[in-house]
């Protein structure tokens, strides 16, 4: 839990078109090369994504173990792995490694977004317990107690898409550690349909996300030359 309240907060939204997930990056030393892939939102199958709080090497292992698992349903059963039995099989993974000596806990917390025809879209927490549960607005991560109190009063039942992305930045620009936001310091993932009813992953660019964040009057626009 500790490595977990260390790692960038990552908040998770759910709306009544999609689901949302913002990542903070932490920039640990300006001399290191950032990477050009994502590193705190992952796409596990076609309808399930996560974001990522915690060490990143205990992730990667459990995000394959994951995807093995939605192939694997997929390929037996003609059609897409319900999310919350997806969660599900993940956490039994990790409960295991609670229970006995000899190994230690996987140090990181997933926020899980998804969509199946059963229930629709849907967000997931699960922690190094295994202990997970659907929820309507979730942050991991470090301050996540000051997000999640903040989430809790301004989150409204049929928030759109839109006002979820809105919501999302505004937390993370009150309780990010660094005084200024910036797309270098964030990652943005959306789970939506598409017009032809297809579920969507798409992880926002990051002209976008500038774009967006003084579109909402997180950040300043940058001054005229």
């Amino acid at each position: 839990m500790e490595a977990i309240g260390n790692a960038g907060s990552a908040i998770g939204i759910l709306s009544k078109d999609g689901v949302v997930l913002v990542g903070e990056k932490k920039v640990t030393s300006k001399l290191l090369q950032t990477s050009t892939s994502t590193e705190k939102m992952y796409k596990i199958d076609d309808h399930v994504a996560c974001a990522v709080a915690g060490i990143m090497s205990d992730a990667n292992i459990l995000i394959n173990t994951a995807r093995v698992q939605a192939q694997r349903y997929t390929f037996s059963y003609q059609e897409p792995m319900p999310v919350e039995q997806l969660v599900q099989s993940l956490c039994d993974t990790k409960q295991g490694y609670t229970q006995f000596g000899g190994l230690r806990p996987f140090g990181v917390s997933f926020l899980f977004a998804g969509w199946d025809k059963n229930y629709g879209f849907q967000l997931y927490m699960s922690d190094p317990s295994g202990n997970y549960g659907g929820w309507k607005a979730a942050a991991v991560g470090a301050n996540n107690q000051a997000a999640q109190s903040m989430l809790k009063q301004d989150y409204k039942d049929d928030i759109s898409r839109e006002e979820a992305v809105q919501l999302a930045l505004k937390v993370l620009s009150k309780t990010m550690d660094s005084t200024s936001l910036t797309s270098e310091k964030l990652e943005l993932a959306e789970i939506f349909l598409s017009s032809s009813g297809k579920v969507k992953y798409q992880v926002c660019t990051p002209d976008d996300l500038s774009k967006m964040l003084v579109k909402y009057g997180v950040t300043q626009p940058p001054a005229e030359a």
